[in-house]
């Protein structure tokens, strides 16, 4: 098909030299459609792959995947390119949800985004990619790579608005040097211009905002399928009992709706957020006002981690982020070994999480980073 003029000199040198095959990650929304048109416009001999990776409730109101399927392979009719299905629900449940369900059990936040991309994304997708003969796989994140010497950095997106980063930090050395971003040098709003300039199906479709096995359907009500509850007191900072929860496993450190208490304490009208779990006695604590000394904290320790580089980093000065929708907070690495590292922030960050990540920058190249324990 012969699209419209289109000026590409936004397009960045090719990162693994074509003729290559590149086996490209495609969900059926925007991101992935241009970053397949993208690469195919950099000469490279495209695939697209349309991964399944949840079976249950298939034919539920919240559910895309017929949608999503019908979406890429008209994407990729349009743009002339060779598209497959593959089912990793089974590496999927066993990998990435299992876990999930084992740390909402413990009381804690886990980011499943981050273990998808682990985990399937790019460990079970490269090696069906590999095993197709490609050179490199591709997907439509935004973030970036750069080659130094033998090493690859995992830099963040030019469009820091979406960079995504964040939710990469525990691809390793094996795993990068095979890895293209064909949307980190680019903005959001130029995706969207080009999908509606090519005549892209799905120019207009809205991005996933759900969690890929949850989709969009109510958080609490998924949870309650899998999750044995049990309820027990909400207390307040001097112990007083101010209500009742559902089960611990469905709040999270900092929430601030659902938590089911009304009015407020002294009448000084602050809402209450939730602030710590007990989970030997099944207590939940919540305090008033958004800056209370419980949800703040200067330190975090983090376990389970995983460097995009080969080795540690070095004690020092970086910045970090303790969730994703956080700006870079200036910190320093106080200890590192194998097994832990321990950040010291110039400025207390609001509730730090017990499960979700701690990711480390050094400028705009993200260094890894890990599980946060307290």
């Amino acid at each position: 098909m012969n699209f419209p003029a289109i000026d590409t000199s936004f397009l960045e040198a090719a990162p693994v030299l074509p003729p290559a095959t590149v086996v490209i990650g495609m969900s059926g929304g925007v991101d992935s459609s241009v970053a397949a048109w993208i690469l195919k416009q950099q000469g490279y001999k495209v695939i697209g792959l349309f991964m399944k990776n949840w079976e249950d409730d298939d034919n539920s109101e919240y559910c895309s995947s017929r949608q999503d399927w019908l979406d890429v392979v008209s994407v990729a009719d349009l743009i002339g390119i060779d598209v497959e299905a593959v089912n990793f629900a089974a590496e999927y449940k066993d990998r990435v949800f299992a876990e999930f369900l084992r740390e909402y059990s413990a009381g804690r936040t886990p980011n499943p985004d981050v273990l998808c991309n682990a985990e399937i994304k790019f460990k079970a997708f490269l090696d069906h990619a590999m095993s197709l003969g490609a050179e490199a796989i591709a997907t439509g994140h935004y973030a970036k790579t750069a080659r130094v010497g033998n090493e690859v950095h995992l830099l963040k997106a030019i469009d820091e608005t979406k960079d995504q980063s964040y939710f990469l930090y525990r691809l390793s050395q094996a795993q990068l040097q095979h890895v293209i971003f064909p949307l980190g040098g680019i903005r959001k709003s130029l995706v969207r211009e080009i999908a509606q300039a090519i005549g892209l199906p799905n120019a207009a479709k809205k991005d996933s905002t759900g969690i890929c096995f949850i989709g969009e359907r109510p958080f609490r009500e998924f949870l309650n399928r899998y999750l044995p509850t049990k309820a027990g007191p909400i207390k307040t900072e001097d112990g007083k009992i101010v209500g009742e929860h559902v089960g611990l496993a469905f709040y999270t450190l900092g929430q601030r709706k659902g938590i089911g208490v009304g009015g407020s304490k002294d009448g000084n009208g602050e809402p209450w957020f939730v602030a710590k779990k007990d989970m030997a006695n099944n207590t939940l604590y919540i305090v008033q006002g958004h800056d209370h000394p419980w949800l703040l904290n200067p330190v975090l320790e983090a376990s389970q981690m995983s460097w995009t580089f080969d080795g540690l980093p070095k004690i020092g000065n970086y910045s970090a982020k303790a969730r994703y929708r956080q700006t870079d907070a200036p910190c320093q690495l106080v200890s590192v070994d194998e097994q832990n590292f321990s950040l010291h922030f110039e400025e207390s960050q609001w509730a730090v999480t017990p499960g979700q990540s701690a990711v480390l920058y050094d400028g705009d190249r993200c260094l890894g980073g890990g599980i946060i324990t307290s």
